[in-house]
């Protein structure tokens, strides 16, 4: 019994220490299985954050590209509209939309000086008239140089007649609305372009009249009468949108100089400027080089035969 007793317990014993090596297998199979699920747990919310990141990162990048595309749009809507508002010619429509028969009218004043200085003077805002006249002067000089003893070298003069007229009427323009905003004068850019092309009329009934007959005291006398009603024409409008007498007297003054001197100007000194520029540009209207042969001159012969003997002589 004791025997059989002692085998019960071995086996008993190796039972449980069987069961136990199985407990500690199964303990640490639970725990690698734990370590794993949490290394998984972990690895899984790494890829959430980073997927957050991404999200995040996708984000703003769209975001950005919204509000790029939309300045560009803005941009553009801006530029097209910049430029449809320069490109379009209803802008222009109301400075060239008069009749011929206020055009005529109005050249006809342009030759009549007002009598009332004591209110402004109305002025006409339009620009077809006074660009005419410039073409129209255009025009005249070019007569007028054809018709002179100027020589007429390759190309047209039309170029040089075109600078001269719209940078005197552009230029004079500019320079006297400088100058009337200075003193004070109640006068628009417009309304000085058209001012001063009007005043031009008496430029080109001068003009025309004098390049055709050719005598210097018809053209002092147009220029007094003619030109000078055009200017007095000018001048009273400006004073009587000027206030005050040291301002009317410096705009005044410095108009009537301008428009004078640049009739006398296209008179006189305009065909020799042109001209001088064309030598200038293109070099004076010389003849062409010709070679021209030469005989020997008879002291050059004796010279030679002299020279022959002395060293004949000297052998």
């Amino acid at each position: 019994q004791g025997g059989g007793s002692a085998v019960i317990d071995m086996e008993n014993m190796d039972d449980t220490s069987g069961s136990s090596f199985e407990d500690m297998g199964e303990m640490h199979q639970r725990m690698k299985e734990e370590e794993e699920e949490e290394a998984e747990g972990e690895a899984g919310a790494g890829e959430e954050e980073d997927g957050e990141f991404l999200g995040m990162k996708g984000l703003r990048g769209q975001l950005g590209r919204q509000v790029a595309d939309q300045m560009w749009q803005v941009g553009k809507r801006q530029a097209s509209r910049a430029f449809s508002l320069y490109a379009n010619i209803d802008i222009l429509r109301p400075y060239f939309d008069v009749e011929p028969v206020q055009v005529r009218a109005r050249l006809l004043e342009s030759m009549i000086p007002v009598k009332m200085i004591n209110f402004p003077q109305k002025i006409a805002g339009e620009l077809y008239g006074p660009l005419m006249l410039v073409f129209t002067l255009v025009a005249i000089l070019l007569h007028g140089m054809k018709t002179s003893d100027t020589i007429i070298r390759e190309g047209t003069l039309m170029g040089t007649a075109i600078g001269t007229c719209f940078g005197y009427w552009l230029g004079v323009s500019s320079f006297m609305y400088f100058l009337a905003y200075l003193c004070n004068a109640q006068i628009t850019m417009v309304q000085m372009l058209s001012l001063l092309g009007y005043g031009l009329f008496g430029h080109c009934i001068t003009l025309f009249v004098t390049y055709n007959i050719h005598f210097h005291s018809l053209f002092y006398i147009f220029w007094l009468v003619v030109g000078g009603l055009s200017t007095l024409r000018m001048v009273a409008v400006l004073v009587s949108r000027t206030v005050g007498h040291t301002q009317r007297l410096i705009l005044c003054g410095t108009l009537a100089a301008l428009h004078m001197l640049f009739l006398l100007y296209l008179h006189f000194a305009y065909h020799k400027v042109v001209e001088g520029i064309l030598d200038t540009l293109e070099g004076p209207n010389m003849p062409p080089f010709q070679r021209v042969a030469r005989d020997i001159p008879v002291v050059s012969n004796a010279v030679l035969n002299t020279t022959a003997k002395g060293i004949a002589l000297t052998l």
